[in-house]
């Protein structure tokens, strides 16, 4: 009974290691939102040359989407869901080499940061530190992206 019952969780312990978990990165393989490119968008002067898998700055911004804190105002964190909206969709054109939807999705972010830096005044000083900390984090590594693409 003693070996039954070791056999059993040897091979749950095994196969529970061995499967594969769910992929909840907002660079998903399988969602693409409205981002993928007509071939018109996809010419060799519209060229978006980056991987966006493989790019810290992208994997970074992925990092604070996912990381990006709640705060008790309702209406900022109505906004900073926009922010990371277009943020996704942002990451997703590049990958997808869409020219138009990466501009659009840049004009979207400006629009939501310039909306969260109204809605920030009404913060105390901490959530205002933690908030400003990823507004920077964001910034930096969308330019680093944008100087890359323009780069190539």
């Amino acid at each position: 009974m003693k070996q039954l019952i070791f056999f059993g969780v040897i091979i749950i312990i095994t196969s529970s290691c061995a499967t594969e978990k769910p992929n909840f990165s907002p660079l998903s393989a399988s969602f693409y939102s409205e981002t993928k490119g007509s071939d018109s968008d996809r010419g060799a002067k519209n060229s978006i040359e980056i991987n966006v898998k493989e790019n810290v700055n992208a994997s970074e911004i992925s990092n604070l989407i996912a990381t990006f804190p709640q705060f008790k105002n309702t209406g900022l964190n109505t906004e900073i869901t926009t922010l990371k909206y277009s943020l996704q969709n942002y990451l997703y054109a590049i990958d997808a080499n869409n020219v138009s939807g990466k501009n659009r999705a840049l004009k979207d972010f400006e629009k939501s940061y310039k909306k969260i830096q109204k809605l920030r005044q009404d913060l105390n000083k901490d959530d205002d530190e933690v908030l400003n900390r990823y507004l920077v984090r964001l910034k930096t590594n969308i330019s680093a992206i944008e100087d890359s693409i323009k780069g190539n």
